[in-house]
């Protein structure tokens, strides 16, 4: 089922008397249960698009509907509460608070949305264990992890509330190969789970984990591909999606 649909989205800034045109009357859809991909060339719109389908920024023209609800032209109040509700982001930085230790990162999130404090106690357990993080570490604070550990655990605070969809914006590239794959296998295991996820990224490494790519240059969707369930190892996985950059001008 459609879970995203835009029509004519386009969003323009104005720098020094100038717009400039960033998304370009983009219409596009993304489904429920998808681990949806979006890559291209530097400047070509990707963080803008995943924060125009999140709510986190307004489109200048166009519409977009979530759930079968436009939200395009809610209020700025409303966003809040519609992306407290739906939504979980996990970013290149993982905006942990420092003062605060893994598992009451995590609570405080939970319990910004949910009354059921002891079930939130119970998720947050669960999800910290599903990634691999011991309860010693569940006590750590955020500069006591390693940048693998930490974005893990901002994986976990992004799924607390169950949302409807994780947006992820270059959640690896800060991250050495190691840690990069360790965050992609919680990734990847969340969508196994049905949780849907929008994923920007420059890596073909991280792309592969998705079932459907989206390829962006210059503001305008120019291609998709579809790769299917993720299976480790799959080299036919790779070739067609390596194809399918090369023939978008990657």
């Amino acid at each position: 089922m459609t879970l995203i649909k835009t029509d004519k989205l386009s969003k323009s800034f104005s720098s020094g008397g100038v717009q400039q045109h960033i998304l370009k009357n983009i219409d596009l859809e993304i489904f429920e249960k998808d681990f949806t991909v979006i890559m291209g060339p530097s400047g070509a719109g990707k963080s803008t698009l995943l924060y125009a389908l999140s709510g986190m920024d307004k489109p200048t023209l166009g519409s977009i509907t979530f759930s079968g609800k436009e939200i395009s032209k809610l209020s700025n109040d409303q966003l809040a509460v519609f992306r407290r509700e739906n939504c979980g982001f996990v970013f290149q930085q993982m905006f942990l608070l420092d003062n605060m230790s893994i598992i009451d990162n995590v609570l405080a999130a939970g319990f910004l949305v949910s009354k059921d404090r002891k079930g939130i106690v119970a998720r947050a357990q669960e999800l910290l264990t599903q990634v691999g993080l011991t309860e010693q570490e569940w006590r750590k604070f955020p500069t006591q992890l390693s940048g693998g550990e930490a974005q893990r655990a901002a994986i976990v605070r992004a799924l607390i509330n169950q949302p409807k969809v994780v947006f992820a914006d270059e959640p690896t590239g800060a991250l050495n190969s190691a840690s990069g794959k360790a965050v992609l296998d919680t990734l990847t295991q969340a969508n196994q789970n049905e949780q849907s996820i929008i994923m920007v990224t420059h890596d073909i490494k991280s792309a592969k984990r998705g079932n459907r790519i989206l390829y962006i240059r210059d503001g305008v969707i120019h291609g998709t591909c579809d790769l299917g369930k993720y299976v480790s190892g799959d080299k036919e996985r790779t070739a067609k999606l390596t194809t399918f950059l090369e023939e978008m001008g990657w």
